[in-house]
């Protein structure tokens, strides 16, 4: 037998705490469509998302390692991948809703640049004089005018709760609307869930890559006091775990500590706020989804740990500075040649201008993609091309 979206919507209403958000009392699209007869509205939003190019080019775009050195460091979709699986373990236990939280994660950086921070910090720079570049901006742009797949609008036509839970970084500004309506200064828990769910799977996955690429050891991961959490609780069930199996039950535990320690700081946090809807938890005068004290205080050093010898390791950031180099070039490149842009691209001219139309451009740009066009265009040679 069939399941309907209207059952589905029943299944919610059930089973969902009252501070979750449903997919039936969804605050609706931008523009009106008809309900779909088997998928909830945040089924939609998650299949939209997942089928746009946006998010295929995920695949080829830096998380902290350029795209190309190794077939199995994380790039920024498999980071996305497992970023939305911990949002999803989150999401079922606090008893909220799992298709929302997955499609705010699924699209939290579909906006993202090549190269990874590096490439966003150059962006930035590049467009000072024109409002600036930030990726998760750039993931709205993404889904609200970038992505052009349906005849009726342009964009994604997403959900209020969606769009909603992609601007983040703006809900903490005094009365920050969207569609005329307040979206902080919190967020909704779906939209905190997928937040936290980001700090996870970095802490834990990136230095799985810096481990399995030689830029940091486990000597000195023994003095942070997260790793060594982790690694006590690996041994004491794994004690006689060959090396290479041994490292990877840490970085398992380590997740697990981080996720234990949100779910239940959370629950205390909702216990003594009880919310009771959606906006009472949007509202709330401090984030119901968070790290206990504790955990933020290991945190603090480890992460300083990660920038000081990963991400600002010689071998990851030289690599990273060639690679915005010739980002920067071919910004450029496109500001002074617009017509070597994509003929979508060039259709935007015309209201977005050149610089912001080539900052989109670049943006969307996979690492690969970039460095295939800086080569095709000369940018190699001194003093570029003539084109």
């Amino acid at each position: 037998m069939l399941h309907t979206r209207e059952e589905r919507e029943q299944l919610e209403r059930d089973h969902l705490a009252p501070y979750a958000a449903t997919s039936g009392n969804s605050r609706g699209r931008l523009h009106e469509e008809p309900q779909h007869p088997y998928r909830s509205e945040f089924q939609r939003d998650r299949d939209r998302i997942v089928h746009c190019r946006a998010f295929r080019r995920l695949e080829y775009k830096t998380q902290v390692f350029v795209n190309g050195t190794a077939d199995h460091y994380r790039t920024r979709l498999t980071h996305t991948i497992e970023m939305a699986a911990i949002g999803r373990t989150l999401a079922r236990a606090l008893r909220v809703n799992e298709d929302l939280t997955e499609a705010i994660a699924l699209a939290h950086d579909i906006g993202h640049s090549p190269f990874g921070h590096c490439g966003e910090k150059a962006l930035d720079e590049l467009m000072r004089d024109e409002g600036g570049f930030d990726h998760n901006i750039q993931s709205l742009r993404c889904v609200e005018m970038l992505e052009l797949r349906y005849p009726e609008f342009i964009g994604l036509n997403l959900t209020w709760e969606v769009r909603a839970g992609l601007r983040k970084h703006l809900a903490s500004r005094k009365g920050e609307e969207l569609d005329g309506l307040p979206i902080g200064p919190c967020q909704y828990i779906e939209a905190q869930i997928a937040d936290v769910a980001d700090d996870i799977a970095y802490q834990a996955h990136d230095v799985d890559d810096g481990l399995e690429a030689g830029l940091i050891t486990e000597t000195q991961l023994r003095e942070l006091e997260l790793w060594r959490r982790a690694e006590e609780r690996a041994l004491k069930r794994w004690p006689d775990l060959p090396e290479d199996r041994r490292t990877a039950a840490v970085i398992r535990h380590l997740l697990d500590l981080q996720v234990e320690d949100v779910l239940q700081t959370s629950s205390s946090q909702l216990e003594k706020h009880d919310p009771q809807s959606p906006i009472d938890a949007m509202q709330c005068g401090e984030r119901l989804i968070a790290f206990s004290p504790e955990l933020l205080a290991m945190l603090k050093p480890y992460r300083a740990f990660l920038f000081e010898n990963l991400y600002w390791h010689a071998d990851v950031a030289g690599a990273n500075e060639e690679a915005v180099r010739m980002m920067r070039r071919l910004f450029q490149f496109y500001v002074d040649h617009p017509e070597e842009m994509g003929r979508k691209a060039r259709a935007r001219l015309a209201s977005e201008g050149r610089v912001r139309t080539a900052c989109d451009y670049v943006a969307g740009c996979t690492d690969r993609y970039a460095i295939e066009e800086y080569m095709r265009f000369g940018l190699d040679t001194e003093g570029g091309t003539d084109r």
